[in-house]
């Protein structure tokens, strides 16, 4: 592939003030794919030489505001081609992109700040936004800071390192069906960057995925899998594969919902892929709204406020009009509103029934008068009363990722990152039941390892959801919940007692005598998994057991679930820059995700492929 020529467009090198034009012009079309005439979304179209732009929805369409004197509109999306139009006197402009395989084009990297350059390969333009610093976006609906991520937060994580059973026999951890950090992944790499590295939870980005698990057929109301095979990251460590997979229920048999929409309508939402998106979605979950459902809608910004009053799901119109009408504007300031929806959730409550907060914001979410321990009080206090939280983010720029795991973590719900329309429709309409009731609550998973087969072994992923060994048999200890036909995937490395490794978890002692290790005899179990759960309105937990035996098969003759798993696995180990990932490259994963595939009904896995191939790209030097 020939070499691209960049074209950094920065402060007295062709960026203008646009704060004078005027917006009397508005140009529409839709973008398609050149090679099979297939729309395009989430392409970005830029008018040139400002942060000016949009996304493309899901079936391509776009309309952008531009000055009265036309300009230049740039269309750039990953893989493709970036076309540049003068816009003329045109008011509908349709564009069709070439995949960057057939011809090489020019990548406008369009920002103001250091004049860093970068090499660039395909039609991927790969740059640091954190030194590249967008100017604020004014007020206007329908466009963003298009690569603006600084005012965004994430929490540290440390990787989880291998530990040896003589010394900690047990590994205690928090389910987590949260899949946030995958839509928020893709949102950085469908706009040309790799995501920092903290934006990457690999056991969120492993359980963003459905996988073929039998289902529950005792009196538990999740069944639990498991398989042991080879780590495609060192062929000398073995990978035990923990899946489990929660009852199906038919959405018609699910029990009435009490819904509070708390919706932020601040200032900081007013732009394309924040309120406007926001409101998208919320229209496909109320379409999905049974008779017996019903739905208050709260919105705060300077101010707190009740927008629409508990109405029933058969009242359609009712709410959808009541969402349309949202505006944004004002400050922030959460704290009224949490309170606000709270005590119209109590108020309208459903015995037995699916009482829930859906906070939807961009994550600049604070609290006002109130501290934010006050807020995780309050939320813990109504989630033990039985009013649960959903947490979904929305936008660039203001995401904050751990203040909101933080909440929908206190108040027994999820937390999902909405980057486009077909996200939403995943969370809100396909995973319905799972996203929205729970079927068992505090599930909490220790695996006590045999030191007689396990020499080491350590947890991939789930480091913020750590527990103490003795946290699980206190029923007081808050864990994860798990929905309705959810799926929760875990993985664990083991290095096999006899391998020669590099990872020596633990020197031998010096200053004390090592007593003869002792083991019961038996060479043939690898680990025992026990979990612990409460049944939705239960205060005593149920405890499960399930032997894993030294029993392991090639990676080949592995299943797709265990190979998917490690394919997504190692992609989130080579975006994080992990340790233990050895030689692993981006060639070995998309080959593995490749042959693990399957069907693929909805295309999830089809497109994560293509991240996988997007990022390969965007990590050459």
């Amino acid at each position: 592939m020939k070499n691209l020529i960049i074209m950094m467009m920065i402060i007295g090198s062709g960026f203008h003030n646009i704060s004078n034009e005027t917006f009397t012009r508005t140009i529409t079309g839709v973008v398609t794919g050149a090679d099979d005439g297939a729309p395009l979304p989430q392409v970005t179209v830029l008018l040139k030489g400002t942060t000016r732009g949009v996304p493309t929805d899901a079936d391509g369409n776009y309309s952008l505001s531009v000055p009265d004197n036309g300009g230049v509109l740039v269309f750039r999306y990953l893989g493709y081609v970036t076309q540049e139009i003068a816009i003329g006197k045109s008011k509908v402009i349709n564009v069709k992109l070439q995949p960057d395989s057939i011809d090489v084009g020019e990548v406008v990297v369009v920002g103001y700040g250091s004049q860093e350059k970068k090499e660039i390969t395909g039609a991927v333009a790969s740059f640091n936004s954190r030194k590249m610093m967008s100017s604020p976006a004014p007020s206007n609906t329908g466009w963003y800071d298009v690569d603006d991520h600084s005012n965004e937060s994430y929490a540290e994580i440390s990787e989880n390192g291998f530990h040896a059973p003589w010394k900690n026999p047990f590994s205690t951890f928090s389910i987590d069906v949260d899949a946030a950090s995958y839509s928020n992944m893709r949102r950085f790499i469908n706009r040309g960057q790799l995501p920092p590295k903290d934006a990457v939870k690999i056991e969120e980005l492993i359980n963003y995925f459905g996988y073929d698990y039998e289902t529950p057929r005792g009196r538990h109301p999740f069944a639990v899998n498991h398989e042991v095979s080879m780590a495609p990251w060192n062929p000398k460590h073995q990978l035990v594969h923990i899946g489990l997979q929660g009852e199906k229920i038919e959405t018609d048999n699910l029990p009435a919902a009490n819904l509070v929409f708390l919706l932020d309508v601040s200032g900081s939402m007013n732009a394309s892929d924040k309120l406007p998106l926001l409101k998208k979605s919320l229209k496909l979950l109320v379409n999905e709204m049974r008779p017996e459902d019903k739905v208050a809608i709260v919105v705060y910004a300077g101010a707190a406020g009740e927008v629409l009053p508990s109405t029933s799901g058969k009242e359609k119109d009712k709410i959808l009009s009541a969402l349309e009408n949202l505006s944004a504007g004002g400050s922030t300031a959460g704290g009224a509103g949490i309170k606000l929806a709270y005590k119209i959730a109590k108020k309208n409550f459903i015995k037995n029934g699916n009482n829930r907060i859906i906070l939807a914001t961009d994550g600049d979410f604070n609290v006002g008068a109130s501290s934010d321990k006050a807020m995780e009080d309050l939320i813990e206090e109504k989630r033990d009363e039985g009013v649960f939280l959903t947490v979904l983010g929305f936008g660039t720029g203001n995401y904050k990722d751990s203040k909101m795991e933080i909440l929908a973590d206190k108040g027994n719900g999820n937390h999902a990152y909405i980057d486009n329309i077909l996200e939403a429709k995943k969370v809100l309409v396909n995973e319905f039941g799972g996203t929205l009731f729970t079927i068992a609550k505090d599930v909490k998973i220790q695996v006590e390892f045999n030191p007689a087969t396990v020499q080491a072994y350590r947890l991939i992923g789930y480091e913020n959801r750590k527990l103490n060994d003795e946290d699980f048999n206190n029923d007081k200890k808050d864990a994860g919940e798990l929905g309705a036909g959810h799926t929760v995937t875990a993985l664990y490395e083991i290095i096999p007692v006899g391998v020669e490794s590099d990872f020596k978890p633990l020197d031998d002692l010096k200053y004390q005598k090592t007593e003869p290790r002792k083991v019961s005899g038996n060479t043939t179990d690898l680990m025992t998994v026990k979990l612990r759960y409460k049944k939705p309105d239960g205060d005593k937990s149920i405890l499960l057991e399930q032997v894993v035996k030294k029993q392991s098969v090639s990676l080949t003759k592995s299943s797709r679930n265990l190979k998917w798993s490690a394919a997504v696995a190692g992609f989130g180990m080579l975006l994080r820059g992990s340790d233990f990932k050895g030689d692993l490259e981006y060639k070995d994963v998309i080959a593995l995700a490749r042959s693990a595939k399957g069907a693929d009904d909805q295309g999830y896995r089809s497109e994560l492929i293509k991240l996988m191939e997007t990022a390969e790209l965007l990590g050459e030097d």
